[in-house]
């Protein structure tokens, strides 16, 4: 049975295998902060029905607690080891038993429904709340196990281990962009997104967290960044991974993986 993926915008999709909905890093916002949703309608209500929910990191922009009120009471949250003392707002969020939220570290797996599990890999990445607080969970990726093996990277750098952890997989969701003009340390560009994909070697792929955010009055500011990584990881997947599918999607498409 094939997966089929609904990318939402940012890093927001909807994983489907086997009948279980598998949502990542739900961000339902027109803005936020000092970020405007410049491309794509902000995810229809059926977007937060999920059997459950993977949270990558700790950034507003990947565990947005308005968003996670939106979740029906009793949706499964799996968030990183340490998020609920390192965000006290996302226990008021969840509710007394509204939301089942279970803390993960990388090799930790989770039986979600019928034979789909959840199993948490590392991230190279910054997993601090910011603007503040010392470094108190780890960012994650996550492999959903099911009729196939769904690598969501959430958002991360290249590191040398990465292949060895996530292990094979069919499908692969990587980030290619960001939110604003520079990538700093622990993200993936297009072009090292497309090295990470050469090493993973799965059947099919789809570039997430770009194209959806972009800063209040920047909109003139480098926009080749906002608009051009999924096409350009397209580009260097021909050159560096060429037996992997890859599939840019529109926001709020669906695709058939692989």
């Amino acid at each position: 049975m094939p997966v089929e993926v609904t990318w939402w915008g940012h890093a927001t999709c909807t994983v489907e295998d086997s009948g279980v909905r598998l949502l990542t890093d739900p961000l339902f916002a027109r803005r936020l902060a000092h970020l405007r949703r410049r491309r794509g309608a902000v995810p229809p209500p059926e977007a937060a029905v999920a059997d459950a929910v993977l949270v990558s990191h700790l950034h507003a922009d990947h565990l947005h607690l308005p968003s996670l009120a939106l979740l029906a009471p009793g949706t499964r949250l799996l968030v990183p080891r340490g998020a609920r003392r390192a965000v006290p707002g996302l226990d008021r969020t969840a509710g007394a038993g509204a939301l089942v939220v279970t803390e993960v570290a990388p090799g930790d797996e989770v039986h979600v429904r019928g034979g789909v599990r959840v199993r948490a890999v590392s991230a190279l990445h910054d997993g601090r709340r910011l603007p503040f607080g010392p470094v108190r969970a780890p960012a994650l990726g996550y492999v959903v196990e099911g009729a196939a093996r769904t690598y969501f990277a959430g958002d991360t750098g290249l590191f040398d281990t990465m292949a060895e952890e996530v292990g094979p997989v069919d499908v692969a969701l990587l980030p290619v962009g960001g939110w604003g003009p520079y990538l700093g340390r622990g993200h993936l560009d297009a072009g090292r997104a497309a090295r990470a994909l050469a090493a993973l070697a799965p059947a099919a792929a789809v570039p997430v967290h770009y194209g959806t955010y972009w800063p209040v009055g920047m909109d003139a500011v480098r926009p080749h960044e906002f608009h051009a990584p999924g096409g350009e990881f397209a580009r260097w997947a021909g050159r560096l991974a060429p037996k992997v599918t890859v599939r840019v999607p529109a926001h709020g498409e669906r695709v058939r993986l692989p």
